[in-house]
């Protein structure tokens, strides 16, 4: 997998901008990336130094459509941990 298919979205939500307080960023990230090839997608987009990262699998969940139930896909997040004093700029001011 290309490093940059491995970074799908920036997750904004307001348990991801609590952790940004504490230097974590939260990712969509694709299904088949492991801790190392997040790591490393992380650390050439940005140019900053990751020093943990953590990864779920969010299931989907069953919906209605009319008379069916469908269930939504699965995806993968990670809550990046940067080095002190490096930050993301693009979820500055969010």
């Amino acid at each position: 997998m290309h490093l940059y298919e491995v970074l799908r979205r920036p997750l904004i939500t307001e348990k991801g901008a609590g952790l940004q307080e504490q230097n974590k960023y939260v990712f969509e990230v694709a299904s088949g990336a492991n801790k190392s090839q997040i790591k490393q997608a992380v650390e050439k987009a940005f140019s900053v130094t990751v020093t943990a990262v953590n990864v779920m699998t969010v299931h989907g969940k069953t919906r209605r459509v009319g008379r069916r139930q469908v269930l939504t896909p699965s995806t993968k997040k990670a809550i990046v941990s940067l080095k002190p004093g490096d930050k993301i700029e693009i979820f500055e001011g969010v």
